[in-house]
């Protein structure tokens, strides 16, 4: 079976009809994998970042016997896979883990998209070095412009050799061989200083500021409320540091913190274990917070991520809006922090309510939106 790559669907699929579920990396990865996927069977492959499944349904579909295992760090590429894998009628032949050994355990072939931070690929390649087979070949490819020879030195630390494809479509490919000196992915640590609270920060690969603290988020942390009524949110976590610092700051408060990606989520918990308050501080993987009930909370603080891969999209904050409008009680309150330059203050008042300014500086605004 020969997977029609244009029958795939995107993530989030907005209508448009030009819009693809594979670009021109996917299938450069594709074609010089080739003949090393030639003659295995699925369990031996093994795909990593793979943005909306094209990498592992096309692997899937030119293999027989078992699943091709496939970690996507987001929650959407996740649910897009598998719908896709069902309209193909693949369901069956792919299977989502996390970024651990099981991935990539005895796997001979793994095709990973190349992020953007060499610590998430650090991660990635040592896991590979760590538990696939010694014969591993690893293909990571993705656009040039978002490579650096960076990647290649990271490469290199747990593999022989490395080389380079030709470039194709402004795309090219690492192939990766001999692997030497793995480990499983460890978090990051720091101790940042927020006003009087001292918080111990984890952060595993890829996750946005790593375990520092970004000048958006201390202008959030140095202006919160002396008081939170009931249980705080933290939305779009990320490493958990605002959660935390709130827990730390409130002994009673219990949190509840979000976030669509593993890495982040994972980050997350290993934060509120450094800092003794797991017990207070819940951390789920999810979209926005489907899985909390209308009107529930009173207070959501949110750094809402402004970028889907490389490219700035302003519908990613704006969807976390409108749900944090939903879960917010009646006069609950939205404490956001954002770039200035983005102006989402008229999205705030529409969606949430009104909104006021808190603290501002060249670069970032705090505004609290009350929920109407």
């Amino acid at each position: 079976m020969t997977l029609d790559l244009d029958a795939l669907r995107p993530f989030p699929d907005a209508g448009d009809p030009d819009r693809r579920a594979h670009d021109a990396a996917d299938r450069l990865l594709l074609d010089e994998s080739a003949d090393a996927r030639r003659g295995l069977a699925r369990h031996e492959i093994a795909v990593i970042g793979d943005t909306f499944g094209a990498l592992a349904l096309a692997c899937a579909s030119d293999a027989a016997d078992g699943v091709v295992r496939v970690h996507q760090d987001s929650l959407g590429g996740e649910r897009t896979l598998t719908a896709n894998a069902r309209s193909t009628g693949l369901e069956a032949s792919v299977e989502s883990l996390p970024l651990d050994a099981e991935v990539v355990r005895g796997a001979r072939v793994v095709l990973v998209r190349l992020p953007r931070s060499l610590e998430a690929l650090r991660d990635v390649a040592g896991l590979i070095a760590a538990h696939a087979a010694p014969d591993v070949v690893v293909f990571a490819g993705g656009r040039i412009k978002h490579m650096s020879l960076g990647m290649n030195d990271v490469l290199r630390e747990h593999f022989d050799t490395v080389d380079v494809s030709h470039a194709r479509q402004k795309s090219r490919v690492l192939i990766a061989r001999g692997p030497h000196g793995g480990r499983d992915p460890e978090p990051s640590a720091a101790r940042q200083h927020i006003g009087d609270t001292d918080v111990e920060v984890r952060a595993f690969g890829g996750v946005f500021a790593g375990a520092t603290l970004d000048i958006g988020t201390r202008l959030l942390l140095d202006n919160l409320p002396e008081t939170i009524p009931g249980q705080a949110v933290d939305l779009a976590c990320g490493n958990g540091v605002v959660g935390a610092t709130l827990a730390l700051r409130h002994p009673g408060l219990r949190v509840y913190a979000s976030d669509e990606s593993a890495a982040a989520v994972a980050s997350a918990r290993a934060t509120a274990a450094a800092n003794g308050i797991g017990d207070r501080m819940t951390v789920v993987r999810d979209d926005a917070l489907s899985t909390l009930p209308d009107a529930s909370a009173s207070f959501i603080a949110l750094n809402p991520p402004f970028h889907r891969g490389a490219a700035i999209d302003e519908t990613i904050a704006r969807h976390l809006f409108a749900d944090a409008a939903r879960v917010l009680r009646p006069g609950g309150e939205l404490w956001t922090v954002w770039n200035s330059a983005l102006r989402y203050r008229p999205s705030l008042e529409k969606v949430v309510g009104p909104t006021r300014q808190i603290a501002r500086t060249p670069k970032f605004t705090v505004t609290a939106s009350t929920r109407r």
